[in-house]
């Protein structure tokens, strides 16, 4: 049985931080998929998973080029890869399979894709899946499939 987080969150800030939670728990090679309707707080939890990682730089969604790569630090010093995907403009899963998502999702980096069920089943089926949904005008139910926190 996969282990299930439930948390709500009441504002970006608090989205933000259950983001940087949530990086203190990935290992090179995990995928983390996130799925909600728009302004749900996927690139603020995608942010706060970048900061964990030790993202310098300013992290937005890749909605016009799917893909965007940032260096973030690995625990033993080393360069840890960030491929954070944004599928929202995908036409097709085919268009994923045509970039060559298999290299980033099955390699030594961490996978964060937003609007991950367009991708169809070329998401990895080990992925840590994030479902963001509102449940208010700032209040956000966050619940994790895969990972404990």
């Amino acid at each position: 049985m996969r282990e299930i987080t439930k948390r709500l969150t009441r504002s970006p800030e608090e989205t933000h931080q259950l983001g940087l939670t949530l990086a203190r728990t990935l290992n090179r090679g995990d995928c983390v998929a996130l799925r909600g309707d728009l302004g749900s707080g996927k690139t603020c939890l995608t942010q706060g998973l970048c900061e964990g990682l030790s993202v310098k730089e300013y992290v937005t969604s890749p909605t016009f080029v799917l893909i965007n790569e940032y260096a973030g630090a690995a625990p033993d010093g080393g360069v840890l890869p960030v491929y954070h995907f944004d599928l929202y403009r995908l036409g097709d899963p085919d268009e994923l399979y045509e970039l060559g998502c298999d290299d980033f999702f099955y390699g030594k980096g961490i996978c964060i894709v937003e609007w991950a069920n367009l991708g169809g089943d070329l998401i990895p089926k080990e992925a840590i899946e994030v479902d963001l949904t509102h449940e208010g005008d700032r209040l956000r139910q966050v619940i994790i499939t895969g990972r404990a926190l």
